[in-house]
């Protein structure tokens, strides 16, 4: 019995021994008085076998035979695995002949357990969200990877920006790749243009933030947070809010933008006969004009969001890539190729093991600094053995000639205590090359491994 007919019997007992009324038990139960009294008949002949439904135990006349339910379980494990349950039903249709809907089938397969492989997302809402009122306080931000010059030369990357308030395009540019340098670019065009943004609105790719799946470094660790990308860092120190979005869908005026510039710039670009990056850049700085002309949307409000920089703030400082490197004992520090020979100071002679800010600016110099100040260098001599190893990789015939020199300037690192870090090298092969011994491991059972054993004499 289930709680609704245990509650019935629990009222009829108190109307059979009088402590109920009809009226008072029709009430409790939800039901007509005339209901009542026929229940109360029916429990005072048949006991509490008269509560229970009639159809109780029952199959309905419309209910499939339980061959033609086994078969359909049967084919969905072995003969159809994998299938979604809307492709079960048709092949069913066609290949078994058994016309079955859709509901029936998913009812069957999900009483058996098992489930559709394609899971469907519910619905969403969706609607159109308002514009920011003023002009500066928030810019989209984003890349098309296209075909803009349509096969008469390489395939390119647009990066550009567009401001949510007036739908305008304050800058944009062809690169070569959606790179970090590219966005450094846009920045500094807009910021010279304009001046700063209140917030920017992008996606999440790697350029913006860290991927959170990946595991956070020791230091990460312990200072609880993550370090952020090298764009990320610069609109921390420029005071723009980072806005990431969700889906392609929120970052919807950007991507109107993209379509709009692959059917109308492909065109001017067509017109012109641009081939090259340097052509496709100067047809798109005089389309932006125009383009603005055309779709910019007046804002709520008058004025102007972006502010300036602050004082004593110098943007190449902050567009630019930054790193942290270690000084080695002869007071070098090393950027990939690079090695920069810091001069001594007159307040300082030495930065020996000085942890110090190594920073890529936008027009390929690179400048030191330690504790916000800049310290003198300039290009290092190269190291012998690194010139040792030049000359034998331009030996006529030489095999491998590339191999010594990474290998000689792994050692050269090492020996000056930078380590293979201080290349900014990642992932780089440090193994034993070829035509290079490898120092020999003492096994286990080695002379050397095993303990010594002093033994005592005893006099008795």
């Amino acid at each position: 019995m289930n709680a609704k007919e245990q509650q019935r019997v629990m009222v009829l007992n108190r109307v059979e021994r009088g402590e109920l009324t009809g009226p008072e038990a029709a009430k409790l139960m939800g039901l007509s008085l005339r209901q009542v009294r026929r229940l109360l008949a029916a429990y005072r002949k048949e006991g509490v076998a008269a509560l229970a439904h009639g159809n109780r135990g029952c199959w309905p006349v419309h209910r499939l035979a339980e061959d033609t339910r086994n078969r359909v379980v049967e084919l969905a494990r072995e003969t159809y695995p994998g299938l979604n349950h809307h492709h079960l039903q048709e092949l069913l249709v066609e290949r078994e002949g058994i016309g079955l809907s859709r509901s029936s089938v998913w009812r069957i397969l999900t009483e058996a357990g098992i489930p559709s492989p394609r899971r469907r997302r519910p619905p969403q809402h969706r609607a159109r969200r308002e514009r920011y009122p003023q002009e500066g306080m928030l810019l989209q931000v984003d890349g098309s990877r296209h075909a803009w010059l349509e096969g008469r030369g390489p395939y390119l990357s647009l990066v550009g920006a567009i401001d949510d308030a007036t739908g305008t395009v304050p800058y944009a540019l062809f690169r070569e790749q959606e790179d970090t340098q590219g966005y450094f670019l846009l920045l500094w065009e807009i910021i010279q243009r304009q001046g700063i943004p209140l917030a920017l609105y992008s996606d999440r790719h790697s350029i913006f933030q860290v991927n959170p799946k990946q595991t956070a470094s020791l230091e990460e660790q312990l200072a609880g947070e993550r370090q952020p990308t090298q764009l990320g860092r610069a609109l921390k120190e420029l005071g723009i809010q980072s806005i990431v979005a969700r889906s392609p869908q929120a970052k919807g005026r950007v991507e109107r933008l993209w379509g709009t510039f692959q059917d109308r710039l492909v065109s001017e670009l067509r017109l012109v006969g641009a081939t090259t990056l340097d052509e496709a850049n100067q047809v798109l700085w005089d389309f932006l004009p125009r383009f603005n002309a055309r779709f910019a949307v007046p804002p709520a409000q008058p004025g102007t969001a972006y502010h300036p920089l602050e004082p004593g703030v110098c943007l190449q400082e902050v567009l630019c890539f930054k790193y942290q490197r270690t000084v080695a004992k002869d007071n070098t520090v090393r950027l990939g190729e690079h090695t920069l020979q810091l001069e001594p100071e007159p307040d300082r002679a030495s930065y020996a093991r000085a942890r110090v800010d190594l920073q890529e600016r936008l027009d390929g110099s690179l400048v030191v600094t330690y504790q916000g100040r800049v310290i003198a260098s300039r290009e290092a001599p190269p190291h012998p053995a690194v010139l040792r190893a030049r000359k034998n990789s331009r030996r006529p015939g030489a095999e491998g000639a590339m191999v010594p020199t990474l290998a000689a300037s792994l050692d050269v690192i090492e020996a000056q205590g930078n380590g293979v870090a201080g290349l900014g090298l990642q992932g780089a092969d440090t193994r034993p090359q070829a035509g290079k011994p490898s120092p020999q491991k003492p096994s286990p059972q080695h002379p050397w491994r095993k303990p010594v054993v002093v033994t005592k004499s005893l006099n008795h």
